[in-house]
């Protein structure tokens, strides 16, 4: 049977694909901390479990995808970028956007059970936050970029909870942190791309100003910084790896955040996180070599 070709000229499956937002599921890669800082990271079974459950928040955060574009339809039509999504744009039919909906969200959280079931539960935990945020949240200033830190902060829990080990209490706080301050920049983003048509599109903008988010932004950054510098000489970090050497990777972290600062204020890439990392070399460079930096000193060099 040929495949169904919607008007904008993808295939009906591509289209779903798109509505999916594979290019979001970078975020998902919040579960592997735990596995990397707990010494697991050349470990197997313990990979193994981490990547599964990586899949599985993949698939569960494509169903809110489709569930927040299902009811954001009509909002979506009147942005400038996003009036191309697959369903704002009659591409992806909506009832094929519910039925895919359903179907990602319980087969994902039905494999979350069979993985693990604490991971189970923070994964519904994930689930029913996002929901909320979707329904009614978002629509509420602060928590608004609450929920998106809280989102983060569950995907880490989760990482640590399919191999049984506990995340550290400084790297929780860390990925809130972090998170804050890419949803912080991601509504300025949207603030100062779409001006006087931002409350049309997003009803909370106009609870915030561009001074008012960069005030936000210089306090999350501060306290970003100043966490995960006091984490890496916490007496109980030293006495868990056995080296203090994890202070050196400091210097990553900042590049990071000064990095992502000038993307938000000088090439106005805020409004995306996950394609403003991954199309800028610097901020990749970084984050390949922050990674290296973690894995000689807890694997190597103790």
């Amino acid at each position: 049977m040929p495949t169904a070709v919607v008007s904008s000229g993808l295939t009906l499956p591509l289209a779903l694909l798109k509505a999916m937002r594979p290019q979001q599921w970078t975020k998902n890669v919040l579960l592997f901390p735990a596995l990397l800082f707990s010494q697991n990271l050349f470990h197997w079974r313990e990979t193994v479990l981490v990547c599964a459950a990586c899949a599985v928040f993949c698939l569960l955060s494509s169903g809110v995808y489709l569930l927040n574009d299902l009811l954001d339809i009509e909002s979506d039509r009147a942005h400038p970028l996003k009036r191309h999504r697959p369903l704002a744009s009659g591409a992806l039919p909506v009832p094929v956007g519910i039925a895919a909906c359903a179907f990602l969200s319980a087969g994902a959280l039905a494999a979350a059970f069979w993985l693990s079931t604490p991971f189970a539960w923070t994964a519904v935990a994930y689930f029913l936050l996002q929901v909320a945020y979707t329904v009614r949240l978002k629509h509420v200033v602060i928590l608004d970029v609450g929920c998106i830190a809280a989102g983060f902060v569950l995907r880490a829990v989760a990482g640590g909870q399919v191999i049984a080990v506990t995340i550290s209490a400084w790297l929780l706080i860390c990925a809130m942190l972090l998170s804050l301050f890419l949803a912080l920049g991601k509504r300025r983003h949207e603030l100062l791309l779409l001006e006087d048509g931002a409350t049309a599109h997003r009803r909370i903008l106009g609870e915030y100003t561009p001074d008012l988010l960069d005030q936000m932004i210089s306090v999350v950054t501060a306290a970003t910084v100043v966490c995960y510098t006091f984490y890496t000489v916490a007496p109980e970090t030293v006495a868990k790896f056995g080296t203090t050497r994890l202070v050196f990777t400091v210097p990553f972290v900042l590049y990071g955040i000064f990095r992502y600062l000038y993307l938000i204020h000088r090439r106005q890439m805020g409004g995306s996180p996950e394609k403003a990392l991954l199309n800028d070399g610097a901020s990749l460079v970084n984050l390949v070599l922050y990674g290296l930096a973690v894995v000689a000193i807890l694997y190597w060099l103790r």
